[in-house]
C-alpha cells in the first residue's frame, strides 16, 4: 500500500499510464465530460474536493510542460486565475471556453473535482522528467 501521494487507486493507476504529450483535464463539477477520455470522478459533494486541492496533488506527481485554461476565467473566477498563474508562471495559455471543451475530447485523462465555482478547469500537458 502507498503511504504518500495520491492514494485513490483509479487516479494513481491512470497517472502511471500517462506519457509525454498526454493531456490531463482537471475540471469543476459542472463541465460537460466528453465521451472517450478516461474519467476519474473525485466529486463527493459541492466543493469537495476543491479544484486547488486536486490540482496541487496532481502537480506534485506529474511533470507538466504546459497548461491551457479558458480566457473567461479571468472575469468569471479571478481566484482560479490567480491560482493558475501562480502554478504556471509564463506557461499558461488562454483560449475561449468553447475551445477548451473541444480540446478536452482529446485528453487522455479527465479528473473531475467537486469544485462548484465556474471556470475552474485546466488542461495539463504532460512533460518528461529527463
Amino acid at each position: 500500500m502507498k503511504k504518500a501521494g495520491i492514494l485513490n487507486r483509479g487516479l494513481s493507476g491512470a497517472l502511471a499510464e500517462l506519457g509525454h504529450g498526454h493531456g490531463v483535464l482537471v475540471c469543476d463539477a459542472g463541465l460537460p465530460i466528453p465521451d472517450g477520455p478516461r474519467v476519474v470522478d473525485l466529486a463527493f459533494r459541492a466543493g469537495v474536493p476543491s479544484f486547488a486541492e486536486v490540482l496541487d496533488g496532481l502537480l506534485a506527481e506529474l511533470v507538466v510542460e504546459g497548461a491551457t485554461a479558458a480566457r473567461e476565467t479571468e472575469a468569471a473566477n479571478p481566484a482560479v486565475t490567480r491560482l493558475l498563474e501562480s502554478r504556471f508562471p509564463g506557461g499558461l495559455t488562454l483560449v475561449p471556453h468553447e475551445r477548451l471543451k473541444e480540446l478536452s475530447a482529446d485528453a487522455r485523462l479527465i479528473v473531475r473535482t467537486g469544485e462548484a465555482r465556474p471556470y475552474a478547469n485546466v488542461l495539463l500537458r504532460c512533460g518528461v522528467f529527463f
